[in-house]
């Protein structure tokens, strides 16, 4: 009986992970190709066509509450939208450069595995990692060749 009652819970955990995947990439889908289309010149040309029509029709509704209303409502609700979806692509975005950062410190020998994972590192870790940067730079530079005025000199 118990190993029945598991099996429906499975699958009924399989099912609902089922919708939410499909929900999950259907708006994945979705930011994609509204980012894609929205981030166009195109889209900007309409956005300012939109605003000059709205103000060559203030004189006919005499610049009235109810004219101001409509654009500040439609900008306030297209702003709302698009911040999920610039979010959206910017998690995507951001998710897709650490991993594949990731497989470039993996992939090089003599690299520091450790800084693979630095996204989840704690604010002070990483002021820490930083000032250690800093420093090999600094010893980076002390380290390379002066040219006659003084200039590091580039190696090839």
């Amino acid at each position: 009986m118990a190993n029945h009652t598991w099996t429906k819970e499975a699958k009924r955990n399989e099912q609902e992970r089922d919708s939410f995947c499909i929900v999950r990439d259907a708006f994945r889908c979705f930011a994609q190709r509204s980012s894609s289309v929205l981030g166009s010149a195109w889209a900007f040309c309409g956005a300012v066509l939109v605003i000059i029509v709205w103000l060559i029709t203030g004189p006919t509704f005499h610049f009235s509450d109810t004219w101001q209303l409509i654009i500040n409502t439609a900008t306030t609700v297209v702003t709302f939208l698009m911040v999920f979806l610039i979010q959206n692509t910017q998690n995507r975005d951001a998710k897709a450069v650490h991993l594949k950062l990731d497989e470039l410190i993996r992939a090089m020998k003599g690299a520091r595995n450790q800084l693979v994972d630095l996204e989840n590192l704690s604010d002070d870790d990483l002021k820490k990692l930083e000032k250690q940067f800093q420093r090999l730079r600094k010893q980076a530079e002390g380290s390379r060749p002066r040219s006659d005025n003084g200039e590091s000199v580039k190696s090839r």
